[in-house]
């Protein structure tokens, strides 16, 4: 059996590992136009600030896929698939023929329409290689001002990396709110004001329309509103797509990203997708959407390895959910965070001054979606309580309380959550 992943974050590794648990024998090729093994991509911004050295960032060892007796081809990229030869096309013109084929392209950045000229000092966030080309930038041109374009998980962490530095950031954000996607207003607030004491400037509902240049690289932007910030290097994070370039011309059904079933597979027969490229099932919703996060990527990896191996496994769903840290004041936010029609019960804890805020969603008896800045405890609860679907109407208005916890719920989910839930893959 010959198996062709292209990818190798997240996803494609787990899936790797999958594939090998059930068939020892077949032959397994890994594509990525990254040179490097496989890396911890949510550590870049780390890397950056000095807090994490190259050997940490290789979270499966540089010797995990030769010891699963995996062909690598790294840096270099796949630029098509022939789904009906089973084949895939790299740019050097090899063809590589496959039985199963695994698509694992993650996300790709948005490049929003900005007059820059192609000046040097522009850079996106997305991967090691960008991080490096920053800090050797920063090094070499004595950056000390640096806008950051982008109010996103990405834009944020990347401002902390910088400001650690001890560089001036502004992010422009042209959402009225940072981590528009996953914050409602209050939250918000909080963050931004949090991070205008650790010297950050946030400008919302603006963005930049030009970036102008001196001695033939970046000196500032010009905003929409005419405003000029002076600067030395601009960062783009405006966003990431699913990185769905490769179906084109294949029969592969999309929707943002690659549509999935529950088993990982594709519309064309023995092609898989999985990670932030694929389309699959939210469990809040009901319905097929795209969740850019780690622990899904591994656990629909794990799925489609399996089935591409001959094992019937089937992912269950996830729902969104985000916990990060940002200048030391730690975030989490699950499922539906800020609902726009009615029907949901909102309960809050707001404390600007304490820069806290809590708040969770219900409809009916059931959690959907929690919000919590400068004190997440008991996240893990919570994230089960969405999990399981568990009518908690009767302890609703103590969701909020210091003292809540598992003892508050239901003997049955008590008994379940200690002994731990069993998955059949």
């Amino acid at each position: 059996m010959k198996y062709v992943v292209i990818g190798n974050s997240t996803a494609g590794a787990s899936a790797v590992e999958a594939i090998r648990s059930v068939d020892t024998k077949g032959r397994i090729t890994v594509v990525s136009d990254e040179p490097y093994h496989t890396y911890s991509r949510p550590l870049i911004s780390y890397w950056l600030a000095g807090k994490v050295d190259d050997k940490r960032m290789f979270y499966k060892g540089e010797s995990h896929l030769k010891d699963l007796e995996v062909t690598e081809i790294f840096g270099k990229k796949a630029v098509k698939i022939d789904a009906k030869k089973k084949a895939v096309l790299l740019e050097d013109g090899k063809r590589l023929p496959y039985d199963k084929l695994l698509i694992a392209t993650g996300g790709a950045p948005i490049t929003p329409p900005i007059k820059s000229g192609a000046l040097p000092g522009v850079f996106s966030f997305m991967n090691w290689d960008n991080a490096r080309k920053v800090r050797e930038y920063l090094a070499k041109h004595k950056v000390r001002q640096v806008v950051v374009v982008g109010g996103g998980l990405i834009g944020l962490k990347v401002t902390e990396a910088l400001v650690e530095l001890g560089l001036k950031v502004t992010v422009l954000e042209l959402s009225d709110r940072v981590l528009s996607a996953t914050f409602d207003r209050k939250a918000s607030d909080v963050m931004v004001s949090y991070l205008k004491i650790k010297g950050v400037d946030v400008i919302t509902g603006n963005t930049v329309e030009e970036i102008v240049g001196e001695h033939e690289r970046v000196a500032g932007v010009v905003l929409k509103d005419g405003k000029k910030i002076a600067c030395g290097m601009v960062v783009l994070a405006v966003g990431v797509r699913p990185n769905i370039g490769l179906t084109e011309g294949t029969g592969i059904k999309t929707g943002r990203g690659i549509l999935v079933d529950s088993r990982m597979r594709t519309s064309v027969e023995d092609v898989y997708a999985a990670g932030d490229v694929a389309e699959a099932h939210d469990t809040i919703i009901n319905a097929p959407r795209t969740i850019a996060i780690w622990p899904l990527a591994v656990r629909q990896g794990r799925v489609a390895g399996l089935n591409m191996a001959g094992k019937s496994a089937e992912y269950p769903g996830g729902f969104p959910m985000n916990s990060v840290e940002i200048h030391g004041l730690p975030t989490i936010s699950l499922g539906l965070t800020d609902p726009k029609n009615d029907g949901y019960t909102i309960l809050s804890e707001y404390k600007p001054k304490e820069f806290l805020y809590r708040k969770v969603v219900l409809e009916g008896g059931k959690l959907k979606g929690i919000i919590f800045v400068g004190k997440i405890d008991r996240a893990g609860l919570f994230t089960s309580i969405i999990d399981t679907g568990i009518d908690i109407n009767k302890i609703k208005d103590r969701l909020l309380d210091d003292s809540f916890g598992l003892i508050a719920l239901p003997a049955d989910y008590r008994k379940h959550a200690v002994k731990g839930p069993e998955m059949d893959v």
